[in-house]
């Protein structure tokens, strides 16, 4: 057993290393630690130190040493070649040198004392388990409207469910398929299949959690593993998008405007597949979030470029977290991997706060020409379109259809039944695009109500 002690000055480096000599012949690696939590004052960060290990194949940028990160969410680990903690990976505890890494994730004024102890104990080196993945595909309904949530945590990072619990929740929200996206760990991975079926179609990927906000790795390869040891300065998210786009995934900025301390995103959205624009239960920086994209809307159509889709999950972790809020309604040919990423990909869909909405929204040219959304309705920018909504599930809500030049209109609320339908008459030249909001009933006069739904854009007249 060894014992390893230091202190973390503020302005210490995002990562320290401390090396662990591993010899021959050692059956398990035990780490715990502690350190001190000072009182600070009011709006002064305290002490936050995330852990986590990499193996003799070394700590370089990219992961190849990469054997498990549990952030802040254990005081204790292990690994051994048959088992490891959540968060670990198991398997051969080759000897050489071995790195504890530290993330100081806040430091108080006074600095941070931390005390590691190391426990390895000799033993044989059993056989590492074959890692099994849930498949790619689920029983579906052919081309359909499926619904995901594609942000999770269970027990492998700073979650408290295990992925039965969120596959039994997942379920009973009516979900057909979900995402799981732990911090900087792929080691839930191989225990997804047992939780998979028919009915639930289970994708693997990461949240990849930097010191300048957090991005999904969504629908990965299994056992793809994405680093997160750097920061906007760096200029090297580049390097790691393309890891999540070459390992078949999308890359989805998370919560960009959300308040936690390093988790606003600060890396730009030009290698962004789409972005998380709802998460969880709705609230201000959702809201910033939301205007946001609409920005990036504008400037896709004044630059006539590439858009950027919208998608909403629940980012749940534990009780009370509710998974399905919100969620994201896809059109996909089927219900597989490849199907519900080109879905995404392409913007066709829609996000609601629970299984009980549903939506079906197009824009109809004069002759019958019809787009629904994420796609384009290429007729003359004189053209009469209507648009319309239908909406079930969302008693009291009203309608707001929003285009380039903003809210141009807007309907009283639905009935108490929460079925209605709603339409509006443009054209290409007024509105570049329209998208649809639901919104709750609010007491504050002009301030919007929270959203019940909202979808991705059709666009109207040629490019």
């Amino acid at each position: 057993m060894t014992t390893l002690r230091g202190t973390l000055a503020p302005g210490s480096p995002d990562y320290v290393y401390l090396p662990v000599e591993v010899p021959p012949g050692t059956g398990e690696l035990k780490v715990s630690y502690t350190y001190d939590r000072p009182t600070v004052p009011p709006g002064t960060p305290g002490n936050a130190l995330d852990i986590g290990l990499f193996d003799r194949r070394g700590v370089e940028l990219g992961g190849r040493g990469f054997r498990g990160w549990s952030g802040g969410a254990r005081a204790e680990f292990f690994v051994r070649a048959d088992d490891a903690t959540p968060g670990y990976l198991p398997g051969p505890l080759d000897p050489g040198t071995w790195h504890i890494v530290l993330g100081p994730y806040t430091v108080a004024p006074q600095g941070l004392a931390y005390e590691l102890t190391i426990t390895l104990t000799e033993g044989e080196s059993g056989p590492s388990p074959r890692p099994v993945y849930p498949p790619s595909r689920a029983a579906g309904r052919g081309r359909d409207w499926y619904r995901g949530d594609c942000h999770l945590h269970s027990w492998h990072s700073d979650g408290r469910r295990t992925p039965a619990e969120i596959a039994a929740l997942a379920r009973a929200a009516g979900l057909d398929f979900i995402n799981s996206s732990e911090h900087n760990t792929t080691s839930s991975h191989a225990h997804w299949a047992d939780a998979a079926g028919d009915d639930l179609l289970v994708l693997l990927g990461e949240e990849v959690t930097t010191r300048n906000g957090h991005v999904l790795a969504l629908g990965t390869e299994p056992g793809t593993f994405v680093d997160w040891r750097y920061r906007a300065r760096d200029d090297r998210f580049g390097r790691f998008a393309r890891r999540i786009r070459e390992a078949g995934g999308l890359v989805v900025p998370a919560h960009p405007h959300a308040t936690c301390v390093g988790c606003a995103w600060k890396f730009g959205f030009g290698e962004a597949d789409a972005v998380e624009v709802w998460n969880g239960p709705y609230t201000p920086d959702d809201e910033v979030t939301l205007a946001t994209w609409d920005a990036l809307l504008v400037a896709s159509v004044k630059d006539n470029r590439a858009w950027l889709p919208a998608l909403g999950n629940s980012d749940a972790h534990r009780d009370p977290d509710v998974v399905g809020l919100p969620q994201t309604v896809v059109l996909a040919d089927d219900l597989t991997r490849e199907a519900v990423l080109d879905g995404l990909r392409a913007g066709r869909s829609y996000v609601a706060e629970s299984r009980n909405v549903s939506l079906a929204f197009t824009a109809t040219a004069a002759g019958g020409r019809q787009a629904g959304i994420g796609e384009r309705l290429a007729v003359p920018d004189d053209t009469p379109v209507t648009v319309r909504l239908e909406v079930s599930g969302a008693p009291r809500c009203s309608v707001r259809f929003v285009t380039d030049q903003g809210v141009l209109f807007s309907s009283g609320p639905l009935p108490v039944s929460g079925e209605g339908a709603v339409e509006w008459l443009t054209t290409p030249a007024y509105a570049a695009y329209v998208r649809a909001e639901l919104r709750h009933e609010t007491a504050l006069g002009p301030v919007p109500g929270a959203l019940a739904a909202f979808t991705n854009p059709v666009f109207l007249g040629r490019r």
